[in-house]
């Protein structure tokens, strides 16, 4: 396995056909994921989305903040998600690496959904705190993992990504307690109710850990 799988491996059209599933669940916990957010929303907030894809997330939410920024590391995630948000004017996708952030002005809100804080391979604690740095005071960072409620649709979902040749073959031997491992040596953790809580505690700042939709386990840091 590389590196880094997200952009060696699954990137730009293989990375949409994840989310094309044939599980209303998997739609629905998706859909409710990004609604949390937009329910948090004025309307005129700079966005930023670390780990970004190809702007799935930032398409359904362009209009209902003032900007939004999205990086990915992946130069082809880029490419192809230029041309999926080019009616979002106020939408912008680049190419950079999450762990060596660069910005010039902060922030209203930050987000790392979709379990980014698995995908990016980071250590969450030391991770958030430089995460925050970027965030204008007052400004909220949104970071979320799944819910232990979520496991099966979850599992399902994985196993249908591995018969669409999206992942490798899921190892079930070793596939249990939220982590999924794969036989090309993919593997997908999660952060636990209380892993949120001690990030948040750590963080030094006002904090929340809600579950959403049975599906979404979110912290909510407020600077």
């Amino acid at each position: 396995m590389k590196d880094n799988y997200y952009d060696q491996s699954l990137n730009a059209q293989k990375l949409y056909r994840v989310y094309q599933s044939k599980y209303p669940r998997v739609a629905q916990y998706l859909a409710a994921e990004i609604s949390y957010v937009k329910n948090h929303l004025q309307g005129t907030e700079r966005i930023l989305e670390l780990g970004a894809g190809y702007g799935r997330i930032m398409k359904e939410l362009a209009p209902f903040c003032g900007s939004i920024v999205g990086i990915d590391i992946s130069r082809e995630n880029v490419e192809f998600g230029r041309e999926y948000l080019k009616e979002m004017e106020n939408a912008q996708l680049l190419v950079m690496d999450a762990h060596r952030l660069s910005f010039e002005e902060p922030f209203d809100v930050i987000l790392c959904l979709q379990n980014g804080l698995s995908a990016m391979k980071i250590e969450p604690m030391s991770y958030i705190k430089e995460v925050l740095e970027l965030l204008r005071p007052g400004g909220k960072a949104f970071f979320s993992s799944y819910s232990p409620n979520f496991w099966e649709h979850r599992l399902a979902w994985f196993a249908e990504q591995a018969e669409k040749g999206l992942l490798g073959e899921l190892d079930m031997e070793k596939t249990k307690d939220g982590v999924i491992v794969c036989k090309d040596g993919f593997r997908a953790t999660t952060c636990s109710p209380e892993d949120m809580d001690k990030i948040g505690r750590a963080s030094g700042y006002r904090y929340q850990v809600t579950e959403v939709d049975e599906s979404s386990l979110f912290l909510v840091v407020e600077k």
